[in-house]
């Protein structure tokens, strides 16, 4: 599972270097969000740090929707060319190709009594509990100082021009 999700952000990594339009940019940056915070999910025993990357992720995207509208507002969306889509496509291959491989790859290996999961019981020692502790919380102290100070500039900023970003002319 974990592997498929690594292999899907790959390739909307790759897909993202070949987009142009904001649009799609935004959509893939929000599948890949997605992908982050399931992945991130799997790592933790809480859920916490993935809705918040979530969430915050989700935030930064509606911003930055507000600015694409408000100065490109009439631009077109167009559908990918040709080579985009043979590119889609057989990437999609690829992962299900790859998927269907690692599964029955597994499955003969569960099959045979080959590997024994209790290696895997390494992943229930991860918790957030340790980046609230000592020498981690200095470092959330500083980054929520940090998020402040940022958005009272912002809103100091903003606040100097009551006019719309995009100029009528």
């Amino acid at each position: 599972m974990l592997m498929n999700l690594f292999f899907m952000n790959w390739m909307l990594s790759m897909m993202f270097l070949t987009m142009n339009h904001p649009l799609s940019l935004g959509c893939i940056l929000l599948s890949q969000t997605i992908l982050i915070s399931l992945i991130s999910s799997l790592f933790y025993l809480n859920f916490w740090y993935s809705y918040i990357l979530f969430l915050i992720m989700i935030g930064g995207m509606l911003i930055m929707f507000i600015y694409m509208t408000s100065i490109a507002s009439n631009e077109k969306f167009k559908l990918p060319n040709k080579n985009m889509l043979i590119f889609i496509g057989t990437s999609i291959m690829f992962f299900i190709m790859m998927i269907m491989l690692i599964d029955n790859y597994f499955n003969f290996i569960s099959n045979k009594n080959y590997l024994n999961f209790n290696q895997f019981s390494f992943y229930k020692n991860f918790s957030l509990i340790k980046f609230f502790n000592y020498p981690n919380f200095q470092i959330l102290i500083l980054l929520m100082a940090y998020l402040l100070i940022t958005l009272i500039a912002i809103v100091k900023i903003i606040n100097k021009k009551k006019n719309s970003l995009r100029q009528f002319s």
